[in-house]
């Protein structure tokens, strides 16, 4: 029994998590749609109101809405354009005390994790953590700014730490290039490797084997 049950959750494990990571994001794209929705309502006349929030409930269309809309400003922001208008709108953005702070952090933080010439995670590196007798995954993410290299030296790079299982949290650390190990996987395998606790060596096949060997239980 205890073989088989452990056989099904390796069948079922993976696709349960794809559904629910699918279905996240899905919902995400449905709120914001949702929230841009009653603000027009709110906006709008009375009498209209029915009409949006049925128009707001049907299944699906706020998914394809915000995709549609996210695929059409890309398409706009690299045309000649589109690339003068965003340099009016950042002009605009950064004339207001508040939001240009938050504006330009999330600007230079999402250039950065999806350009594809950026250095963010670009490596998967091992560092010396907690202490000198252990050694952990990490990513390179950079370089450290200016200010701290005139006080630590040229050689330190920027890592980040990510945590097990859920590598969205971590540790941000600036630690010296030579104590630090680049791995020969990439980066996916390191994720992976990480999220597994260590139990799903980089580039091995999960699952299947596990299955069709019984001495593995």
């Amino acid at each position: 029994m205890k073989k088989y049950f452990i056989a099904g959750i390796l069948v079922w494990a993976p696709m349960a998590v794809t559904i629910w990571v699918i279905t996240w994001g899905l919902g995400l794209l449905d709120g914001v749609f949702g929230s841009v929705m009653q603000a027009i309502i709110a906006v709008f006349p009375s009498q209209f109101s029915g009409d949006l929030q049925h128009f707001r409930d049907l299944p699906g269309v706020g998914i394809l809405i915000v995709v549609a809309v996210i695929m059409a400003t890309g398409l706009l922001a690299i045309s000649f354009a589109g690339q003068w208008w965003m340099k009016v709108w950042d002009r605009f953005v950064n004339r207001i005390p508040v939001v240009r702070s938050i504006y330009s952090s999330v600007q230079q933080v999402s250039s950065t994790l999806f350009s594809g010439s950026g250095q963010a995670f670009s490596k998967a590196l091992l560092i010396r953590y907690p202490h000198a007798d252990s050694w952990v995954i990490a990513f390179q993410t950079g370089i450290p700014a200016k200010e701290v290299t005139a006080k630590l030296g040229d050689d330190y790079v920027n890592v980040f730490l990510p945590t097990t299982p859920n590598p969205t949290s971590g540790f941000f650390m600036i630690v010296p290039r030579a104590q630090t190990i680049e791995l020969e996987m990439s980066v996916e395998e390191a994720l992976k490797h990480i999220v597994s606790m260590g139990s799903v060596p980089p580039s091995s096949p999960v699952g299947l084997n596990a299955i069709q060997s019984p001495n593995h239980f």
